[in-house]
């Protein structure tokens, strides 16, 4: 039973002159930039456009895959260093996002955002099939010499023991490899495997991506999900010692690309994981620099029309060059301490531009003003800006330092995305929100009794209230705006444990719609 002193202080709670004046909740999605298409490369410019036109989507969803895609085909080739003399290196491998409702056409944009990389892929392929003819054919031939040679090697051995066989000696010609571009389901082992055939790194593309990440939340994934957050980076190399697999595989170059899409239920579910912490707080999900959750447009029409070629083939050419040029001809410079590490840097003018932003940047995330998930995202973008440059100044055909106007188009992304990752981790908080109203309609309606406990509200299994995070998150949530207090009851004389119980501002009971606009 509890005491009268904590029955008494329940009976308060229920006198409105004891409680503060309710503050209202936030409501709503953050309002994000619209997509400027001078944010791209000129040769991507009308292609992109084109696509969103005849496909009625934004064209967010297209610009955005379409350079995730260019930095998964430059990958390893060369790397940016952002300062004038040090050898901090960054690589244009970046991991991007579509967010849209059910039937926003967020698949299709990707799609056909990625055809460049399928038609790389399809004359790859083409040319590994010949390969592979021209290996087989000489099988036969490749057999007879070994044959021959282990026959000298016997001659010679048998008349001298200690007699020089290196003349003898050979390398057999190892079968041709495919050269891959992207993958769509496979384990992280597989990857290692591609990745060691591919050092110039592969894009994994995931049309449900939230299906992959929540996957590497779980405990027994825990290294993949640690391969995932090094390939990432795209500079480190990575080595597998299992019994199964053998020792010493090693990745020397761990470089992933990553473009998916969800939609803002699942979205908003998931960041409110990683914003209250948990498993999904490791950094993760704020390697999602390219995470855009465009509006929809609000007039449709039929555009049902061909693509437009010249501006398709301009974009596709712009590829195959990213794909097939030699990286000595972009001006590379090469590090005597890592000879097979290429890299740009900036132009002088294009330096002050990234000096100036990056210290507004670093002074932002030592201010203490932000959340520490919206921190962490921003704070990715010490290589989302030098990696953006890079692919704007190589896909246009640039050469040599990265110029001023590749370097300023990167920063109009970097403002442009983070206001997509404001309406992203404010989701996780307007979640929160929703479920303080839902609480608060319950307790309005009599639903709730005057005093109740989270397991009240978790035996009705509402949505986004079915457990207890989520509960003890709303709660808290209507706490900080003066709309509910909580009761901690002790255990009692005879024993037992202690217990929680809620209460909700009868100011809130009185006029909730004054206080708030209430939405199940």
């Amino acid at each position: 039973m509890m005491s009268a002193a904590n029955t008494a202080r329940i009976a308060d709670a229920e006198e409105v002159d004891v409680w503060p004046e309710p503050e209202p909740l936030p409501s709503g999605l953050a309002t994000v930039p619209d997509f400027a298409m001078d944010l791209l490369p000129e040769p991507f410019r009308d292609w992109v456009d084109d696509i969103s036109e005849r496909m009625q989507c934004p064209a967010d969803m297209v610009g955005s895959t379409a350079m995730v895609s260019a930095g998964a085909v430059i990958g390893r080739k060369v790397g940016i260093r952002p300062q004038a003399h040090t050898d901090w290196t960054e690589y244009p491998n970046l991991w991007g996002c579509i967010i849209g409702r059910p039937g926003a056409m967020k698949s299709p944009a990707m799609s056909e955002a990625l055809k460049p990389l399928q038609r790389l892929q399809l004359e790859a392929r083409n040319r590994h099939d010949a390969e592979m003819e021209d290996w087989k054919a000489g099988a036969t031939e490749r057999e007879m010499r070994a044959d021959a040679r282990k026959a000298a090697m016997k001659s010679r051995l048998k008349m001298n023991p200690s007699a020089n066989l290196d003349d003898l000696k050979a390398v057999e010609p190892e079968p041709p490899v495919l050269r891959r571009y992207v993958v769509n389901d496979a384990t992280y082992q597989s990857l290692g495997n591609l990745l060691i055939e591919n050092p110039n790194g592969v894009l994994v593309h995931r049309d449900e991506l939230l299906s992959l990440v929540r996957s590497l939340d779980r405990e027994e994934n825990c290294e993949a999900r640690g391969f995932y957050l090094s390939g990432w980076n795209g500079a480190e190399s990575y080595t597998f010692d299992r019994i199964m697999r053998g020792t010493n595989l090693h990745v020397p170059n761990l470089t992933l690309s990553m473009v998916g899409s969800t939609q803002p239920g699942k979205i908003s579910e998931y960041v409110g994981q990683a914003v209250n912490g948990g498993m999904s707080d490791d950094g993760l999900l704020q390697r999602f620099q390219l995470m855009v959750w465009p509006d929809m447009q609000g007039t449709w029409r039929d555009a049902d029309r061909p693509p437009h070629r010249p501006s398709r083939d301009k974009a596709f050419e712009a590829y195959r060059r990213l794909d097939y040029e030699n990286p000595s001809r972009w001006g590379v410079q090469f590090d005597p301490f890592d000879a097979d590490r290429p890299f740009l840097r900036f132009a002088d003018d294009a330096l002050e531009h990234f000096r100036a932003w990056r210290t507004e940047l670093e002074t932002r995330l030592r201010a203490g003003d932000l959340h520490p998930a919206m921190e962490s995202h921003l704070s990715k973008y010490r290589k989302l800006v030098p990696a953006l440059a890079l692919i704007d100044h190589l896909a246009a055909g640039g050469h040599g330092p990265v110029q001023a106007g590749s370097v300023e188009r990167s920063l109009r992304w970097a403002a442009y995305l983070e206001g997509h990752a404001q309406r992203v981790y404010g989701a996780a908080l307007n979640a929160v929100t929703n479920g303080a109203r839902r609480i608060l309609r319950a307790a309005k309606d009599g639903v709730l009794v005057v005093q109740f406990t989270p397991r009240d509200i978790q035996r009705h299994n509402w949505a986004g209230l079915s457990d207890r995070p989520a509960i003890d998150a709303a709660l808290e949530h209507l706490a900080e705006h003066g709309m509910a207090r909580r009761f901690d009851i002790p255990a009692g004389p005879a024993g037992g444990r202690p217990s929680i119980r809620w209460a909700i501002n009868p100011r809130c009971l009185g006029r909730v719609s004054s206080v708030l606009s209430v939405r199940d």
